[in-house]
């Protein structure tokens, strides 16, 4: 949206036009026009929000979901948050919040990625994905 902003701006149009072009505020247009006009690309990323760190890593997260896709439990025929929790050290609620946000779902007795085949390879997917989920999903 940063970025069509300033494209957008780029072209001569007023941010009475841009706001209207792009279905946002004035106001958003301004900001970001802005910020842009005073520090450049750097002014479109974002700042440090307020609020406690996140706990959870990148690479506790990509572990979560490469074990629940790749691996099977001992002594069960499939993962349960309970089960991962233990095995990752991670609290129950977290491992429902990853595997929310990547849509894992068991499917007879197997976790699928429901709707996102693509997913499956490379731990930088993974972490493309829980970094920026879905509009309906949360970070955890």
């Amino acid at each position: 949206m940063r970025a069509r902003i300033v494209l957008s701006c780029g072209q001569g149009m007023s941010n009475a036009e841009v706001a209207q072009k792009l279905h946002i505020t004035g106001a958003t247009v301004g900001k970001w026009r802005e910020r842009f006009r005073k520090f450049g690309l750097d002014g479109l990323l974002d700042e440090p929000r307020v609020g406690a760190p996140r706990k959870i890593t990148d690479q506790q997260i990509e572990e979560v979901v490469t074990k629940t896709l790749e691996s099977m439990p001992k002594n069960s025929t499939r993962w349960s948050t309970r089960l991962m929790a233990a095995e990752t050290g991670l609290s129950q609620n977290a491992i429902v919040r990853i595997w929310h946000a990547f849509n894992l779902q068991p499917q007879c007795g197997e976790f699928q990625l429901l709707q996102r085949p693509a997913v499956r390879g490379e731990g930088a997917r993974y972490r493309g994905l829980y970094l920026n989920p879905p509009d309906r999903h949360h970070r955890t």
